[in-house]
């Protein structure tokens, strides 16, 4: 049987062995509903809740309670958007996100530009990076909400959050950011970042469990959260702000898998790097003019390559590689349209139709690479 060499890390990874056996006892033997009271699998699963988000916070730099457990970043993206933007019509009505965003960002932007509210969509240079000159001159004395994403999940590049999050602390804008791509591959501090408010993060973009994610919130210095009000209305979970049993083994996956990524980043970040430059270079020797890298070498996120091969139709050379290798055009979310994100850099439809995109692991071997040398 062949080995299927995985580089399609920023669709889905597998779970970690380690995330794999802390979540079994929750599934099995620790069954308890954490919302219960008094008895031992009710304690035992708040408690296992309280570990993770506890994890979690440590991880991203926040405080515990700052951590909502949600069903993944589209659900917290929607939250958010809709939340926010709910609560604040009386200060506004304008909305300001970028044209390269996770569907489940631009879709609710357009779907809240229908119902009443006014967007504007940066557009990106041609690594996929907003202009912090373009940004502040979208800004308007409505403007109740900035989201941009942090770094995108086909090119990889990173978007001058320091910058936008100052300039939102300054204009009392609330700012959120789908960070869905970063945990994990970046160093990243949210104490650092007191002008961004929220972000949404998806377990399984860093090898924990499907089903599972979270939102940061940020508190105020009373703890208090910003009014917004709940996607998921119902017995009142998660202060409040997401009602639904929470699914304690898909919790403690996710708290196990930030462990993992915080123990292990810098070490990890290191080698998708490492990786990342031998794929390169391997790819530049093998096929040489008739390949254009999409990416930028700066401000990006290790171990993301975006490669046109030139005169090549992107689908049947996935499926021709399919036998030994996993790969992807670009997002999974959105795999039966060219990419939007790829358009908005400027690319032609026959140079969108020409690319492939690469994700790596940290948890392969270069040697495995060698691969394409033979392709």
């Amino acid at each position: 049987m062949i080995n299927l060499l995985y580089l399609d890390n920023s669709a889905t990874t597998p779970i970690h062995p380690d995330v794999k056996d802390a979540m079994l006892p929750y599934l099995l033997e620790e069954f308890g509903n954490p919302s219960s009271k008094y008895y031992s699998y009710a304690v035992n699963s708040k408690d296992a809740v309280l570990t993770a988000r506890q994890q979690l916070a440590e991880l991203l730099g926040c405080k515990k309670d700052e951590v909502i457990f949600t069903s993944g970043s589209t659900e917290s993206n929607n939250f958010i958007l809709k939340g926010i933007t709910n609560q604040r019509k009386q200060d506004g009505k304008h909305i300001i996100t970028t044209s390269v965003e996770h569907p489940s960002v631009l879709e609710v932007c357009k779907y809240l530009e229908q119902i009443g509210y006014e967007l504007t969509i940066l557009p990106v240079d041609e690594f996929g990076r907003v202009s912090i000159g373009d940004f502040s001159e979208a800004i308007r004395s409505d403007t109740i909400l900035v989201s941009i994403q942090w770094g995108n999940n086909e090119l990889g590049t990173l978007q001058p959050m320091t910058d936008i999050a100052t300039i939102c602390l300054e204009k009392g804008i609330f700012l959120h950011s789908d960070a869905t791509q970063v945990i994990g591959k970046i160093e990243l501090n949210l104490e650092d970042f007191p002008g961004l408010s929220a972000i949404s993060i998806s377990s399984h973009k860093y090898f924990g469990p499907k089903g599972i994610g979270a939102v940061f919130l940020r508190q105020d210095q009373y703890n208090m959260f910003p009014e917004i009000t709940p996607l998921l209305h119902g017995g009142g979970q998660e202060n409040g702000l997401r009602s639904g049993t929470l699914a304690v083994h898909n919790i403690v996956g996710m708290g196990k898998a930030s462990e993992i990524a915080h123990l292990n980043l810098t070490k990890n970040i290191l080698k998708l790097t490492k990786l990342e430059n031998y794929l390169k270079e391997i790819l530049s020797n093998q096929f040489g003019s008739k390949i254009k890298f999409n990416n930028s070498i700066n401000q990006k996120i290790p171990g993301i390559l975006s490669v046109q091969f030139i005169g090549i139709n992107n689908e049947i050379l996935v499926k021709q590689l399919a036998p030994i290798m996993a790969v992807s055009t670009g997002s999974a979310c959105s795999s039966s349209k060219p990419s939007h994100v790829l358009a908005a850099i400027g690319l032609e439809l026959n140079e969108i139709r020409q690319t492939i995109r690469f994700s790596l692991s940290p948890y392969i071997q270069q040697m495995e690479l060698d691969i394409f040398k033979s392709l």
